[in-house]
């Protein structure tokens, strides 16, 4: 936008400025304030008053022109640059809500999956729950995959300590991925009191850089061995685990429920991020940097757990050994689909008439603290005041627009033809004030950016 203002609302803003400054003035022989204006004005000089006068005015008569045009819906402060001042003209590059246009999302169609549980990780689930309540018992033998043995280990390389003697304990697993590979090997045929030596290479993950790529020499001395001994998978086994089956067969229904329902919501992820990729491929959208940039805030705030700018990101970014811009570089990608994805579910929930009620959320509350026991009025204080209400209304919105979708890419037809029309409610003008996509109000800076709807 750009805005060009009258000469005498500068005159104006100008003698406005000089009076503001006139307190100021240390002028000889006149008390502050009393000092004539032509004294003052060379008291400051121009280009000061001139800045005083800017400083005022440019932000109004910004202000005016965004409430005079009711097309710009601002989500953030602009970026104004004095072109000129005489005459005085203002450029305004301002950021505004995004732009979605949906296509033809109604003939979206993703192939569902079908939940399956056989009965080898029903037995791998049970061998982990007799594993979780095993016995170690002494042995005399030689060492084998899943014993138990208590050790005294030390290494160096080339002659300088590695690790220092210490003891240890470990239970020799074959899947299991240890810090140097074949340490576990070397254990395996060897009795309690044994003590032997060998050599492995110092892996990758060790970073002190005089130690790469070279040997590092073990001495081992085996003080105690031990072997796992499980549980029979009997009735009486069963009743000990959780909160009690009569039987093992009880058990493995249980078992394969709890499988049953972490596989339906992992297809659920995967069919909705299915779905999101599609309509995002089929859609128009075009958003302001700012909103990139504060998704961007917030993965960084996520991945550095939560922490304030400062000192505590320096920290955070020495840890890992990278710039605030490596950081930002690579996180860039990741917060561009979210938001697009976000935006566009938002599109869809504004499209298809999806809605939530204050009686909507009121219910949810009730849901999520129901079973909350001693924790439920802590919990409904929480989730009573603004932002927990509104953090409800946004995972309610974005599961009804998600359901509506699923409800779409699963139906039969080219695009959406077999599927009630859903009444829209009629769009109504924007407001300086009108609902972000997370349902949050027009932020007043970048920062204070609210997460989009279904955003994660």
């Amino acid at each position: 936008m750009t805005i060009e203002v009258e000469a005498e609302r500068l005159d104006d803003a100008r003698e406005k400025a000089l009076r503001k400054l006139s307190p100021r003035a240390k002028v000889p022989g006149f008390r502050p304030g009393k000092a004539p204006r032509n004294m003052v004005l060379r008291y400051f000089g121009e280009e000061r008053v001139l800045d005083e006068a800017l400083d005022v005015l440019v932000p109004a008569i910004y202000r005016e022109a965004v409430e005079a045009d009711e097309s710009i819906d601002p989500i953030a402060r602009p970026r104004l640059v004095i072109e000129t001042t005489d005459p005085l003209v203002v450029k305004a590059t301002i950021p505004v809500r995004p732009t979605v246009d949906l296509g033809d999302y109604r003939a979206v169609r993703v192939e569902t999956e079908d939940v399956v549980v056989d009965e080898p990780r029903i037995d791998d689930a049970l061998q982990v729950l007799r594993r979780r309540a095993a016995m170690h018992e002494p042995i005399e033998r030689e060492l084998g995959w899943r014993d138990i043995a208590r050790i005294e280990v030390e290494a160096d390389v080339d002659g300088e300590p590695m690790v220092a003697s210490q003891e240890a304990e470990i239970q020799l697993t074959e899947e299991r991925d240890v810090l140097f590979p074949g340490f576990e090997e070397q254990l395996l045929g060897h009795r309690k009191g044994e003590a032997f030596a060998f050599d492995l290479p110092v892996p990758g993950g060790i970073n002190d850089e005089k130690f790469a790529g070279k040997q590092a020499h073990f001495q081992v001395s085996v003080l105690e061995t031990k072997e796992e001994v499980l549980p029979a998978l009997d009735d009486e086994f069963a009743s000990q685990v959780g909160e009690g089956f009569e039987t093992v067969d009880a058990l493995r229904a249980r078992i394969r429920e709890d499988i049953e329902k972490a596989e339906r919501d992992q297809i659920e992820n995967r069919y909705h991020d299915q779905i999101l990729g599609e309509l995002v491929e089929r859609a128009t959208i075009e958003f302001p940097p700012v909103m990139l940039e504060s998704e961007v805030d917030r993965l960084l705030h996520d991945q550095a757990g939560h922490i304030e700018r400062g000192e505590d990101l320096d920290r955070y970014l020495a840890a890992i050994g990278k710039t605030e811009d490596d950081v930002r570089a690579e996180l860039r990608p990741i917060a561009e689909l979210r938001l697009k994805r976000s935006l566009v579910l938002s599109q869809v929930a504004e499209t298809e008439g999806v809605e939530v009620t204050p009686d909507d959320v009121q219910a949810e509350i009730d849901t999520l603290t129901s079973s909350a026991g001693p924790q439920a009025g802590r919990l409904r204080e929480l989730f009573s005041g603004a932002d927990g209400r509104g953090t409800i209304r946004r995972n309610l919105l974005t599961r009804r627009t998600l359901a509506r979708l699923v409800e779409i890419a699963t139906q039969d037809g080219p695009s959406g033809a077999a599927t009630a029309e859903v009444e829209r409610p009629k769009r109504k003008s924007r407001s300086k004030r009108a609902e972000t996509p997370s349902g949050g109000s027009t932020p007043a800076t970048p920062q204070d950016a609210p997460a989009p709807l279904g955003a994660g």
